[in-house]
């Protein structure tokens, strides 16, 4: 282990506070979903598709960002998300809080998924270039803080649904901390020239064939569906479920990114000490054992139960995931890009098809499909190993 040098502890902390700030505005925004669902007059089904645009944005962007991100580097790209992601929030603020029309709210949401997919890739490929310079696991970490964002942000929803704060308002108001935060800690990312330095290697197989590369991408997607789902319906389901009220299931979604959060800043130790793939199989039996509970548990107080089991397996699967896309320096921009771009279709198919099985089932049932795509994960696990390098390699055959 290396003690970071001043500059790199600076830009440590300033991809930390990318990542808080991008959780802040997304668990902001899905905070208000019920107000959005109600305003619109929406089925679950009908609000699925809705949410389909924020996922076509997603995809869209996310073949590309690899090419943005080689080209203007980290720092200038997630500046670029996060001015898209602004305008983004006050569309969906006005579309479905003031003038209450669905076109509008979904091209908001178009937007935001395009200014939020390009701002996520850049940062977790600044974000394994510190922890490559920094030689131990910290990506989880990283991405805990933007756990803590999302606490933040369900928080902040709480309090403002509560107090019925108009929607444009709410989101008017996260949007300034959040985006402005963004541009001014993104300033201390990593030096144009260095990754200039580590970019410079021969051109190499598109990474969409490199066999190692899909697998990651669909251990990511399963685990992004862990997680989305929980992001896009866990509120609801516990609303729907249990005749809650609107808190009581923004709490249950809040109890959630805090047991994620738990895992994640506890996770760092397990995988130095266990590897990736031993942590991550483990993840994926707490996720499906935790969804089971809280499905079929019969209480309330019994569902928050499993949604800490739950929210402890989906720790550590996306950003392992990330962190092991970008395990070689040279090709990490354009192996996280596809990476995502794979995970990300869970956000793609996940809210229509959710929606539709909530329909019939109702929205609590609606989530054993998590459980179920917790087989595929755990039989994908080994993809996330480090490669061995050439010397490794030698010593083995010897």
């Amino acid at each position: 282990m290396t003690s970071p040098t001043p500059a790199l502890d600076q830009t440590r902390t300033a991809v930390g506070l990318t990542f808080i700030f991008n959780g802040l505005l997304f668990a902001s925004l899905v905070s208000r979903l019920p107000d959005v669902r109600e305003n619109l007059a929406l089925s679950n089904s009908a609000l699925g598709l809705l949410m389909v645009c924020a996922s076509v944005g997603s995809v869209a962007s996310l073949p590309l960002s690899g090419r943005i991100i080689e080209r203007f580097k980290p720092g200038p790209t997630v500046r670029g998300g996060a001015v898209l992601l602004a305008a983004a929030i006050l569309v969906i603020g006005l579309g479905a809080g003031v003038l209450e029309w669905v076109p509008l709210t979904g091209l908001g949401l178009l937007m935001y998924g395009a200014g939020t997919s390009v701002w996520d890739v850049a940062m977790n490929v600044e974000g394994a270039d510190v922890e490559k310079r920094l030689r131990r696991t910290i990506m989880p970490r990283f991405h805990a803080g933007w756990s803590i964002g999302s606490i933040a942000g369900a928080g902040i929803g709480i309090v403002m649904a509560a107090l019925g704060v108009p929607m444009l308002l709410h989101y008017a108001l996260v949007m300034l901390v959040g985006v402005g935060g963004t541009i001014y800690a993104s300033r201390a990312f990593l030096p144009v020239e260095e990754h200039h330095a580590a970019a410079a290697s021969p051109k190499q197989v598109s990474a969409w064939r490199e066999p190692r590369t899909l697998m990651l991408g669909l251990l990511v997607l399963c685990y992004a569906t862990v997680e989305g789902t929980a992001n896009d319906w866990l509120s609801l389901a516990v609303i729907d479920g249990h005749h809650t009220a609107h808190w009581v299931g923004v709490a249950g979604f809040s109890l959630f990114v805090v047991s994620m959060t738990a895992g994640r800043l506890a996770g760092t130790a397990l995988l130095d000490r266990l590897g990736r793939a031993p942590v991550l199989w483990g993840c994926s039996v707490a996720s499906a054992v935790g969804v089971l509970i809280a499905v079929y548990g019969g209480s309330l107080a019994i569902m928050f139960g499993g949604i800490v089991i739950w929210g402890l397996g989906a720790s550590l699967g996306f950003p392992v995931g990330m962190s092991a896309a970008a395990d070689d320096p040279a090709r990490a921009a354009a192996r996280v890009s596809a990476v995502a771009t794979i995970g990300y279709t869970a956000f793609l198919a996940g809210p229509p098809l959710l929606g539709v099985l909530g329909d019939h089932v109702g929205t609590l049932h609606a989530l054993v499909v998590v459980a179920v795509l917790m087989v595929p994960a755990s039989l994908t696990v080994f993809a996330a190993r480090p490669p061995r390098t050439g010397v490794e390699a030698v010593r083995e055959a010897a």
